[in-house]
């Protein structure tokens, strides 16, 4: 818990002080500092850089990630002390955070993503069918029941996941979306509580992430979360991603309103549905790449997926036990085909691939040199080549 310390009290709404510089170049925000969390690895102990030193009120120090100054108190700026932006609640760093300039979705997207893609666009007309459906429909309908049924995220209402958004798009180039937070999902019929988030909206995108999600992660992995979403605006897969959440909402409701038995409506509706959802669920390897080039560090993706995956608040789990089940998965799918004849017709059913595939397929990315660190690397010459 933060420290209770005179320029770092919660407000009447029991939220951290908000900056009145958004850009964070002027005035400076109260950090929010950790007393319990221990220094730790070869990183702990060493000061901190700061834009100003040596005052008794402590020091002054620019978040790397939003970009906002912070007033750190004096004693105790050290890496490793878990201090982190008054704003958007990432952890203060001298570690640089790259933002990407022109940043090619192509040069991350998974092979997967765009071999599921090529087969979606090979059933004749598939485009015209479904900018038809968003035409008729209206892609509006999801943005209503959300705009109804959730919180909207501005600068004021929830404003460090509202900072944490801006520094997602700061970093991957793309224009900020709109953001909901709901709790229950009224897309799976109006009840239960969602543990997902969502991109919706080709003309106007916006992103729902669903309140039990978020109360389970930390700052760093609901950023990751963030990224992901906004992966898939960059990518360019809203087409085909609001057009499946549309013909699956519609295909529900039409197959219990229609006269025509399930079975035949089913059948008219199964080529585009089948293209549809397979290569929905492969297009999430491609925005976990994403959330990756934001985070930059993959153990947060992780993290995030053994959360996904079934770890529990109230009974310890161990990160790199989660990080051995992956790897030991891959080697299984990899060296049995019917393991894999298995694991790829138990995924069919699902809009996600399993937490530990993703973990697995993630890992095999950033560990590979011509994976993530080539993008990185292209990034930068990029940048020095136009500088």
């Amino acid at each position: 818990m933060p420290d209770e310390i005179d320029n770092n009290q919660p407000g009447p709404d029991g939220n951290p002080p908000e900056s009145n510089d958004p850009a964070g170049k002027d005035e400076p925000t109260p950090a929010n500092h950790d007393a319990d969390a221990a220094p730790q690895g070869p990183e702990a102990g060493r000061p901190l850089s700061s834009e100003s030193s040596g005052s008794p009120d402590g020091t002054r120090l620019r978040c790397r990630y939003c970009n906002q100054l912070n007033q750190i108190r004096a004693g105790v700026v050290t890496a490793g002390s878990n201090i982190r932006c008054g704003r958007c609640r990432l952890p203060l760093s001298e570690e640089p955070h790259k933002k990407f300039t022109g940043l090619d979705p192509h040069s991350y997207i998974h092979p997967l993503d765009s071999q599921a893609l090529k087969t979606l666009q090979m059933i004749p007309g598939i485009d015209p069918i479904l900018k038809k459906l968003l035409e008729v429909t209206g892609e509006s309908i999801l943005r209503i029941m959300f705009m109804a049924n959730g919180v909207r995220v501005t600068e004021k209402q929830c404003p460090d996941l509202n900072a944490k958004l801006e520094v997602v798009c700061s970093t991957l180039g793309v224009e900020k979306p709109e953001l909901y937070l709901s709790v229950t999902n009224p897309l799976a019929g109006g009840g239960g509580l969602g543990f997902n988030a969502f991109t919706s909206g080709v003309e106007r995108p916006f992103i729902v992430v669903f309140s039990p999600l978020i109360e389970r992660l930390d700052d760093d992995e609901v950023l990751a979360v963030l990224a992901h979403e906004v992966g898939h605006i960059h990518s360019q897969h809203l087409l085909y991603k609001v057009a499946a959440q549309l013909l699956f909402l519609l295909t529900e409701r039409a197959v219990e309103l229609s006269p025509i038995p399930p079975g035949i409506a089913g059948l008219i509706t199964y080529p585009i549905r089948a293209a549809l959802f397979t290569w929905y669920q492969k297009a999430e390897l491609s925005c976990d790449r994403a959330a990756q080039l934001v985070v930059q560090d993959v153990n947060v993706i992780t993290r995030v997926m053994l959360k996904l995956g079934g770890g529990l608040m109230n009974s310890k789990v161990d990160h790199e036990e989660f990080i051995k089940q992956a790897r030991e998965f891959d080697r299984m799918v990899s060296a049995s085909f019917i393991d894999n004849f298995w694991t790829s017709l138990l995924a069919a059913e699902r809009t996600h691939p399993f937490p530990v595939w993703r973990v697995s397929e993630i890992l095999k990315w950033t560990e590979d040199p011509a994976g993530y660190a080539k993008v990185m690397e292209a990034d930068q010459k990029a940048a020095s080549a136009t500088s």
